[in-house]
């Protein structure tokens, strides 16, 4: 019969004990705000902000909903911003900023 019994590791001795620790402590690593390729009904924008955000997209959707009927049609031009400004998923900026760069590259 074996008696052999391990012996528990002082935190010191622990090698898990360090970097899961401060990661644990620090959250979760942010994700970028970018519009997905996948999941998205019109262009992305409200399944981008829902995963931003941690939220289920049908909020997002229902809130930009909500201001479109209710806050006199706010919701369209938030979503046309959020359509610009936002990057689609894998690239590397956003439709806004490859229109200035296009048009400041003429320009020179």
């Amino acid at each position: 019969m074996n008696t052999t019994t391990a012996t528990p590791q002082s935190s010191d001795q622990n090698p898990t004990s360090g970097q899961n620790e401060t990661s644990r402590a620090s959250g979760p690593i942010a994700q970028p705000l970018c519009r997905p390729i996948h999941g998205r009904m019109l262009a992305g924008v409200a399944a981008g902000v829902a995963d931003y955000l941690g939220v289920d997209v049908t909020i997002v959707r229902i809130i930009l909903a909500v201001l479109t009927v209710v806050g006199v049609g706010v919701g369209v031009p938030l979503y046309l911003a959020g359509w610009l400004l936002i990057p689609e998923e894998g690239a590397p900026q956003s439709i806004a900023s490859d229109l200035i760069q296009s048009l400041s590259s003429r320009t020179r």
